[in-house]
């Protein structure tokens, strides 16, 4: 069964296990996955509603088109939950490989290599996909419907903890990684996500916090 197919209740339940997977890496896409879910929720809640349809219709398409965008990037996200436990096992299946002859430790060292750069690449793509999101929310957080001002607010906060969580677990994997090209790719990509994805949750909080008090 996958984990995104799961009941809430059965996949925290197999987090909190003693199989190492699904891990940090899946619960982030889950995260991010959530939180669009939160900023897409107060788009629902806005269309239709007065203040909403008394938009121009230049805001209103805008509005439209980053909701259409946030949906795309949910499902994903969703993918991801279960690819990024399936990178996981491939790295364990080549961790487990024979090396009693040379033939054997050349074709496990390669094994391993593969196996280490999808596991970047899964919770990588993690990453960019929550930032993109996280790009897409100032504008609705500015039209969209104000009493669902703090949904969007947890969202907000769901995708910035997702996007980290995902750098996370592209550094850690990032130290098994021979290739100085491919680790310092990923290396700079995340530490400028990084950067670029605080300052927007940053700027969205604080925009909400003030609003509240």
């Amino acid at each position: 069964m996958k984990l995104i197919d799961m009941t809430v209740t059965d996949f925290a339940n197999e987090v909190d296990s003693n199989s190492p997977a699904p891990g940090g890496g899946s619960v982030s896409a889950l995260a991010s996955d959530i939180g669009v879910g939160l900023a897409r929720m107060m788009a629902h809640l806005s269309f239709g509603k007065k203040k909403f349809e008394a938009l121009d219709d230049k805001t209103k398409e805008e509005f439209k088109v980053r909701f259409d965008k946030l949906g795309e990037i949910r499902t994903e996200l969703s993918t991801l939950v279960d690819k990024d436990t399936e990178s996981f096992n491939e790295f364990m299946k080549a961790l487990k490989l024979p090396k009693e002859t040379d033939e054997e430790k050349v074709a496990r060292a390669k094994a391993m290599e593969e196996a280490t750069i999808f596991s970047i690449e899964v919770p990588y793509k993690t990453a960019k996909l929550s930032l993109e999101a996280l790009k897409l929310l100032d504008f609705l957080v500015a039209n969209g419907n104000q009493n669902a001002i703090t949904d969007i607010g947890v969202g907000t906060l769901m995708i910035a903890t997702g996007m980290e969580g995902a750098i996370l677990n592209v550094k850690v994997n990032l130290m098994g990684l021979e290739n100085k090209e491919i680790h310092d790719k990923y290396s700079k990509g995340c530490k400028d996500m990084l950067s670029e994805g605080q300052k927007i949750k940053d700027d969205i909080i604080a925009k909400i916090h003030k609003q509240l008090d």
